[in-house]
Formats: C-alpha cells, sequence, structure tokens
C-alpha cells in the first residue's frame, strides 16, 4: 500500500514563511499527480496546489504568488513552500496523490491522502 508523510507544519506569523514537505513510499503504480490541499476547521477540504508528472501546476488563485510547488519524481516527493502566510492559510495541508491501479478487470485511479501537518498563522 501507499503511505505519504507530510512535515514542515507548525505556527508563523503574518508574513512569515514554511515549508512542507511529502514523501510517497509503498507500492507505487504510474502517478500522474501530486499536490496539496488544506482544510480549515468547518470548511470543506479545497485544493492548494497539485503537478502532474510532465510538470504542470495548478494552483488556487488565492495561493497565487505565495506559494511554489515542486516535485521530484524520482524520489515521488513533493514540497510547498508558502510565503507571505496570511491568517487565511491556516489550515491542516494534506499532502495527495493519485496514480493508476491496473488489475484483472482494468485499471483504475486511485486518491491517497497524507495524513495532515497543521500550518498556524498568527497574527
Amino acid at each position: 500500500q501507499v503511505q505519504l508523510v507530510e512535515s514542515g507544519g507548525g505556527l508563523v506569523q503574518t508574513g512569515g514563511s514554511l515549508r512542507l514537505s511529502c514523501a510517497a513510499s509503498g507500492s507505487l503504480s504510474r502517478i500522474n499527480t501530486m499536490g496539496w490541499y488544506r482544510q480549515a476547521p468547518g470548511k470543506q477540504r479545497e485544493l492548494v496546489a497539485t503537478m502532474t508528472t510532465g510538470g504542470s501546476t495548478n494552483y488556487a488563485d488565492s495561493v497565487k504568488g505565495r506559494f511554489t510547488i515542486s516535485r521530484d519524481n524520482a524520489k515521488n516527493t513533493v514540497d510547498l513552500q508558502m510565503n507571505s502566510l496570511k491568517p487565511e492559510d491556516t489550515a491542516v495541508y494534506y499532502c495527495n496523490l493519485g496514480h493508476i491501479i491496473t488489475g484483472p478487470s482494468g485499471s483504475r485511479y486511485l486518491e491517497v491522502w497524507g495524513q495532515g501537518t497543521l500550518v498556524t498563522v498568527s497574527s
């Protein structure tokens, strides 16, 4: 089975920076996308940034210009550099991986989630 482990969360003041890291391990098949989502208390989980194997990125409008996603396909890791943090960025950040599983009945797309790392931005 695939496991994702996040690290790098913490408490910072407004305007500060954090770097989140995620490492995937286990039985990995063809990986399409890795990225980051976040969930604030009482809110739905939302996309922050993703990157395909080919390097295409997708950012939430709220983080464009402040966050940068990077990925190492060989290591199956993905990082998120977060700058100019705002209180609105406070959330649990989850690493996400999507890959293809092939079996006797065909293939299916499997989403894998990490346990999350807490980012708190104080005023």
